[in-house]
């Protein structure tokens, strides 16, 4: 199969099996248990801890462990108070979106972008300067659709001063592109292992320095307080050592990950009708987000399926639905040509020659149709 889906989740490193094993198999022990078999398996903790901080430059005390993205994005939006104000973008992950817009303890206002997909300065300014400003912004640092990268360290800078804390989910960034906590500005920041190479059920909030939140699991001391509940040891040590990779062998990915998005991109523009969307603004090295017109992206989706191709299909409808992408909405796109759109995220382990096939084979189908 070729497996050009890797933005939806990737495939856990052979290297990160290894080191999971002996925690699945041997060393079974309560990490908060005080006798050796408990301390073997906490100090492997911490040894994973010390390893996903490293990954995006903070010390290990500012990482807390989470079931995965999800978790670390609704726990991080309990840095406030009941009735507080929420700004997030609108084409955050659900799992931001829906805490901060749909819980209804919180007032929520969604920040607009433009064509590109790029936060709008004006909206931001206007969010920011109104009569009740929020006192926490959300903004994703990488798109899982379209793959932009928003400025934000650029955001940061302009909230500095405003006592306006700022959420980044970073988990499609990180294992693509350089991340710094401390050189974004922000003050938390949400991480997911199984899109670095790791396992599913593990990721990470980090909590800069000063920011508290309301924990969401009680009843237990794990995590500081923050996360109650028996730690996902083999999980967490997976998570570890696939963050101590990303960060290794990042430049070599990033390359090669881009080499093949330009020689994919090359053979999409030969398709009449195609757009790639967000093609004018810095995105990630792996991500193509494509609309194809008179196209309809979930037949498009099944079709290359049946030639052992994944992709994912832009128009994220229901079995009842029909809705397009709300990324692809909120950038104004014609719904037509979004409900046209598929997206191929790209991995370490793709060839040239699996692109090349790929080519083909759309082309094949588009010429059928």
């Amino acid at each position: 199969m070729i497996y050009f889906d890797h933005n939806a989740t990737t495939p856990v490193d052979e290297r990160v099996v290894e080191a999971m094993l002996p925690y699945l198999k041997t060393f079974y022990g309560n990490p908060s248990s005080l006798y050796r078999a408990g301390r073997i398996v906490r100090s492997a903790i911490d040894t994973a801890r010390e390893q996903v901080a490293a990954l995006v430059g903070v010390t290990p005390a500012q990482i807390i462990f989470t079931s995965g993205g999800t978790e670390a994005n609704n726990l991080a939006l309990r840095a406030l108070s009941t009735g507080s104000k929420i700004a997030v973008s609108a084409i955050e992950h659900p799992s931001v979106i829906e805490p901060a817009l749909k819980n209804g303890h919180n007032e929520g206002v969604s920040i607009s972008v433009d064509e590109n997909g790029l936060i709008s300065p004006y909206a931001l300014e206007k969010v920011v300067q109104s009569s009740n400003s929020p006192a926490l912004i959300s903004v994703m640092l990488a798109n899982n659709e379209n793959g932009v990268i928003q400025d934000i360290a650029g955001i940061a800078s302009f909230l500095k001063g405003k006592r306006i804390s700022l959420h980044t989910d970073a988990v499609q960034a990180v294992g693509k592109i350089p991340v710094s906590f401390s050189q974004l500005g922000v003050d938390l920041m949400s991480l997911s292992s199984h899109k670095i190479y790791g396992p599913k059920g593990c990721g990470a909030l980090v909590m800069g320095k000063g920011i508290d939140i309301e924990p969401m699991l009680v009843g237990g001391g794990q995590e500081r307080g923050w996360r109650a509940g028996t730690e996902n040891v083999a999980g967490i040590v997976g998570f570890g050592k696939a963050a101590e990779l990303a960060l290794q062998e990042l430049e070599q990915r990033t390359d090669h990950m881009l080499t093949l998005r330009n020689k994919l991109e090359l053979g999409l523009k030969e398709i009449i009708g195609s757009v790639i969307f967000s093609e004018q603004v810095e995105r990630l090295p792996n991500t193509v987000f494509i609309g194809l017109q008179g196209v309809d992206g979930e037949m498009l989706l099944m079709q290359l399926d049946q030639k052992n191709i994944a992709v994912s299909s832009g128009s994220a409808c229901a079995s009842a639905g029909g809705k397009s992408s709300p990324v692809l909405a909120a950038m104004g796109v014609d719904q037509q040509l979004a409900k046209s759109a598929i997206r191929v995220s790209l991995g370490k382990d793709n060839t040239e020659s699996e692109v090349d096939e790929f080519n083909e084979v759309l082309k094949s189908i588009i010429n059928n149709l």
